[in-house]
């Protein structure tokens, strides 16, 4: 296996990962509401997902762990994709934001910041805040 191959290898597994989170956090509700469906079909997309792989963790989204990134910017970059999730069907249950918590410290946020963390993530999903100014307002609420 070639170097390049490990790191496609290593890539394509966080991805996974990534993924199966999210669909951990859209069905902790129970059910996948049609924005909950279309927001996952084009998070996918960009994560490389293949039909067969989008199939495979819809069926068991625990087979993948969460990998936490190393680099905060990811990590921040991480929850915004899971903050819009919760977001996305304009409807958080109590088990969505309890999964929420939960993803941010499996993502690497201490248990000191975390509830600040999904507060101001979940705030600034509502207000569809861009990648730019999420990160900005999670690097003052991971201080706080």
């Amino acid at each position: 296996m070639s170097f390049s191959d490990l790191f496609d290898s290593e890539f394509k597994q966080r991805n996974k990962g990534h993924f199966s989170s999210i669909v951990r956090l859209a069905l902790a509700d129970g059910v996948f509401a049609p924005e909950e469906r279309a927001f996952l079909d084009k998070l996918a997309i960009r994560l490389e997902i293949s039909a067969a792989e989008y199939e495979e963790i819809l069926e068991n989204p625990t087979k993948y762990p969460i990998n936490p990134p190393y680099l905060n910017a990811k990590r921040i970059e991480r929850l915004y994709d899971l903050a819009r999730m919760v977001n996305v069907d304009h409807q958080l249950g109590d088990n969505q934001e309890l999964m929420l918590h939960k993803l941010c410290l499996g993502l690497g946020f201490t248990t000191e910041n975390v509830h600040n963390v999904v507060t101001r993530a979940l705030a600034l999903a509502d207000q569809k805040a861009d990648l730019e100014v999420f990160t900005t307002e999670i690097e003052i609420a991971e201080k706080a």
